[in-house]
């Protein structure tokens, strides 16, 4: 059964940094414009403004438990050969075998419970132990931490301990998680599930929970950006939104609103980077939007959704967005470099489309200067004047004829 709700706690769980990875995200890319004095890199380094697949489940456990045993500590082993191992996405790329047998009657977590873990990490490769927590607490179905553990403790019951082999996609993926993770590693997980309780009731927190609860989503969200899990930073960013903008019924004081505003604006700011990362223009641009309706001279909103319209091409749009976010920041040398590559590039787009233009309605040579028609004979006529005279001519006949008519 699962026991009561618990409030969130001030820790943020399963928030795993390099110690510079807030402030080197992206570096040397377009992001760098939050970079700024050193006080704004001390918070930038809490906010990751520069800022994204998730695999579905695809395989229940129907296996009868093995016999309980006690608790050892993880022994590395290259071989498999012989052991009981569930395939849990049917790829090879996910395995699960049970170490200790959950209690009589225990039940499995359901998606939606907070669920916390003893976890032990090490590489598969030499069995070096890269990390240990004792007391890990995350969101089943919200991807907080790894999705290797996410999917692989949806399959476990309360009170069993497993060992899963999971494959870097899974884990940290080509980034890997300097010094200790090298990129593409394939990481053997020792899980021992503790405890599964129901979600918090969002509308029943008050300022400060709702308040911590965010902020460890959009903490969960830089750790998947930083590893460049774009989808999986969007899916934290998003339930960091909706944890903040989700109707109370309780009393928030205004300090507490000013400081959930600012959150959100921060969390619209790393989402809008995550879907430009994807290439999901208009859902950025939407973002940067939203971010902007709040404060509109937020400099990291300002640029992205100038970078926004600039990948769509509209030059025209991007340019006075920009020239807004340098006007704020004049310091700024990212913002100048965008916005020097933003005006050649729609001076550029301007001659293209004017020579278009004079293409389609013939007024443009090779050289681009007006055609020339072809020379004229000293004798030729031309074929108007001709028509003219003789119409003149014929009315005149008409004419006469008339008045001789009426004489």
């Amino acid at each position: 059964m699962a026991s009561k709700a618990v409030p969130p706690t001030a820790d943020p769980g399963p928030v795993s940094l390099s110690p510079s990875g807030a402030a080197q995200l992206d570096a040397g890319e377009d992001f760098e414009v939050l970079d700024g004095t050193e006080e704004e890199e001390e918070e930038d380094d809490d906010d990751l403004s520069e800022l994204p697949p998730l695999e579905d489940l695809g395989a229940d456990q129907n296996e009868e438990p093995p016999e309980p045993q006690p608790a050892t500590e993880m022994e590395h082993s290259s071989s498999l050969e012989g052991e009981e191992w569930m395939d849990i996405l049917g790829n090879g790329l996910l395995r699960k075998k049970i170490l200790v047998a959950a209690p009589p009657g225990a039940e499995r977590p359901s998606k939606g419970q907070d669920v916390t873990v003893q976890l032990k990490v090490s590489l598969e490769d030499d069995g070096t132990q890269v990390e240990e927590q004792p007391a890990l607490t995350f969101t089943l179905g919200d991807c907080d931490f790894l999705q290797a553990l996410d999917l692989s403790v949806q399959l476990m019951n309360v009170g069993e301990t497993a060992l899963i082999i999971a494959d870097g996609k899974y884990c940290y993926g080509s980034h890997g998680r300097s010094p200790a993770i090298p990129p593409d590693s394939t990481l053997r997980l020792e899980v021992a599930l503790q405890t599964a309780v129901d979600g918090p009731d969002l509308e029943l927190l008050s300022g400060r929970e709702r308040i911590i609860l965010a902020d460890r989503k959009r903490e969960c969200g830089n750790a998947h950006y930083q590893r460049a899990d774009f989808v999986l930073a969007a899916n934290s960013y998003d339930l960091a939104l909706k944890a903040i903008s989700a109707s109370s019924k309780v009393d928030v004081s205004p300090e507490e609103e000013a400081e959930l505003l600012e959150l959100k604006v921060k969390c619209l700011n790393n989402l809008a980077a995550s879907q430009l990362k994807l290439d999901h223009y208009s859902a950025a641009l939407n973002s940067c939007s939203l971010a902007l309706s709040h404060q509109p001279d937020n400099i990291k909103a300002l640029f992205r959704k100038g970078k926004v319209l600039a990948q769509q091409g509209e030059y025209a749009e991007a340019i006075p967005i920009l020239r807004a976010a340098l006007k704020l920041e004049p310091s700024n040398k990212t913002i100048h470099s965008e916005l020097s590559k933003l005006v050649k590039k729609h001076a550029a787009q301007r001659h293209t489309e004017t020579a278009m233009y004079k293409k389609m309605l013939g007024t443009a040579g090779v050289s681009g200067l007006p055609a020339k028609g072809p020379p004229k004979g000293p004798r030729s006529i031309p074929w108007k004047w001709l028509f003219g005279a003789t119409a003149v001519a014929l009315g005149g006949v008409a004419l006469s004829v008339v008045i001789a008519a009426r004489n």
